[in-house]
């Protein structure tokens, strides 16, 4: 009865084997016949009951089929791993001789392409492009522009501050002050930079943000110098005539002081979250650079005279390519920034 059986498996499960058509199949067959539950154990537990002749006969014949079942459960085995192994090869398989692609090609932030285009103006105007340290000394960011310790416009600046009199800079006035100190008038200049404020963020809100503030020391400089300077700057980057206004503003560093206004180009005037549902975006700070500016600077007022400004490169950007989050363009998304 034992012989029979032992036959049998052999048989039906050499046949299993030959039949599977995956490595999956392969081993739910040689589980069924040889696990640890399988058919080969169930057999096993019957070999107590037989008489000794009996039970030394059948172990051979258990241990051929046995041999026989495991031995074609590893060729068969070893035929899926190849063919599963030549048809990765087949499909993952390159060329390591060819050429490399080309690499990708890139561009330039929208902010920085913006701020390219003001340099190359602003040169062409005669001024020096400066750059100065983004950690700034807290005499070179407030105190030499008029904005002692107890000064309130302190307050407005909203300042990361790092200890030891040191800061993140909270405009790129500081490099205007080294510029003063450094090439004496007459002088132009303009300082590009990032710039940053501890402020919450929102659609035209960002903590981190772009600057470029302009001077020009002279003899006999006035209003209608600046104004002058500030339309040929909107006009070039916008490449058409804006709508502005020219308000009252108060700055320590200027006196007079104004704020110079352009209408939204988002929503045309209409009223959005960029300008705050006014219509109006405040775009250039400006004036006269104020006495006290100068004369901290070790330039005589008496004789010397100039204008300041300073242009938000990020909301520019905002105007000029009518984004409407600011956040977007902090955001790191290639496929927001690529569209430039």
């Amino acid at each position: 009865m034992l012989e029979a059986k032992l036959e049998e498996l052999r048989r039906a499960t050499l046949a299993a084997f030959t039949d599977a058509f995956s490595l999956e199949e392969l081993e739910e067959s040689r589980i069924e016949a040889l696990g640890r539950k399988g058919t080969l154990a169930q057999i096993t537990k019957d070999f107590g009951k037989l008489p000794p002749e009996e039970r030394s006969r059948l172990g051979k014949l258990l241990n051929s089929v046995k041999q026989d079942l495991e031995g074609e459960y590893e060729r068969k085995k070893l035929q899926f791993e190849q063919a599963d192994l030549a048809e990765r090869l087949s499909k993952e398989w390159i060329d390591v001789t060819l050429p490399a692609p080309n690499p990708r090609p890139g561009n330039l932030h929208p902010v920085t392409q913006l701020q390219g285009e003001i340099e190359d103006l602003f040169t062409s105007l005669g001024f020096a492009v400066l750059y100065g340290p983004e950690v700034e000394t807290e005499e070179h960011n407030f105190d030499a522009l008029n904005i002692p310790a107890t000064h309130p416009a302190r307050d407005m600046q909203d300042t990361f501050w790092l200890g030891d009199g040191l800061l993140l800079r909270t405009h790129t006035s500081p490099v205007q002050v080294r510029g003063m100190r450094e090439l004496r008038p007459p002088l132009r200049m303009i300082a590009p930079g990032r710039v940053f404020r501890n402020e919450e963020v929102d659609a035209s809100h960002e903590h981190t943000f772009y600057q470029v503030e302009g001077m020009m020391i002279d003899r006999d400089v006035s209003v209608a110098n600046l104004i002058y300077f500030m339309k040929t700057l909107l006009s070039d980057i916008f490449k058409r005539e804006v709508t502005v206004r020219l308000r009252p503003g108060y700055f320590p560093f200027v006196e007079p002081g104004f704020e110079l206004d352009i209408r939204c180009l988002i929503c045309n005037g209409d009223g959005c979250p960029v300008c705050k549902h006014s219509g109006w975006v405040e775009l250039l700070p400006c004036g006269l650079v104020h006495p006290n500016v100068l004369r901290l600077s070790g330039i005589d007022p008496d004789e010397w005279g100039g204008f300041a400004f300073g242009l938000g490169l990020t909301r520019l950007a905002m105007m000029r390519y009518g984004i409407d989050d600011i956040r977007q363009l902090q955001g790191g998304d290639l496929r927001f920034l690529c569209q430039f």
